[in-house]
């Protein structure tokens, strides 16, 4: 709407109506009378003044409008909000990550598994197989960590689809309230990385901890051994034992 155009459209027919009013009925004219003109010139002031208070309210009214329809523009909504699918990506990592012997991070007994595994320093009367679990046991964390990667990476077509979705909203979003939205999906979108992010941390540190836990271990079963073979008291030439 054109307030402007609008308020003077009314003023140009208010002053039409007075035109029309002073022609169909004409003040005569007396000579010698100016008390007469006086008076036509009052009219016609008073006429003014008139026509300058219906323009203010046409004004306001305008001005109404407007503003209705300014707080109609600003409470539109997004129909289709788009927020990701952080629940089922994390429970998918978290069973890709039990890949056969691997110590898992979502395991229940961690704890008991860990020590179960790398019982630490003791000997064993088959290293082999002692040593086959615990390079097992360290692939296979590998091995989930990378699955773990994987699984990402393909998510990111699709991770990519909706922030191009969520830059089309934001650059047509329409009032206040559509601008918001936007800006709380893309929030939302973000903690969701953050959390995969810490998956795949928390998946690079299960690896790294299963491949050291199977060094350490290794290491230490061989000392066991060696000990329990020499014995653990060594004697030196000047006979101190330690």
């Amino acid at each position: 709407m054109q307030p402007k155009w609008l308020a003077k459209s009314a003023t140009a027919i208010a002053l039409v109506a007075v035109m029309a009013t002073e022609t169909v009925n004409p003040v005569p004219a007396y000579a010698g009378v100016p008390g007469i003109f006086a008076t036509e010139y009052t009219q016609i002031l008073n006429y003014l003044q008139l026509i300058g208070s219906l323009e203010k309210q046409v004004m306001m009214v305008e001005n109404q409008l407007t503003q209705i329809a300014d707080m109609a523009k600003h409470g539109v909504t997004i129909t289709n909000q788009l927020f990701g699918t952080v629940t089922s990506d994390i429970s998918n990592l978290n069973q890709i990550v039990k890949t056969g012997q691997s110590l898992s991070y979502t395991m229940g007994n961690l704890d008991g598994t860990f020590r179960l595994r790398f019982p630490g320093y003791s000997s064993s009367t088959n290293y082999g197989q002692s040593y086959q679990t615990w390079s097992q046991t360290s692939l296979d964390s590998t091995l989930g960590a990378l699955n773990a990667a994987g699984l990402q990476n393909s998510q990111f077509n699709s991770d990519e689809a909706l922030l191009q979705t969520l830059q089309g909203q934001s650059e047509s979003a329409v009032g206040r309230m559509q601008a918001i939205e936007v800006g709380n999906q893309i929030a939302e979108n973000q903690a969701e990385q953050l959390m995969k992010l810490r998956q795949l941390m928390m998946a690079d540190m299960q690896s790294k901890a299963s491949y050291q836990g199977a060094l350490v271990q290794a290491e230490a079963t061989r000392q066991a051994n060696s000990d329990l073979f020499f014995g653990q008291t060594q004697v030196t030439s000047d006979g101190v034992s330690f």
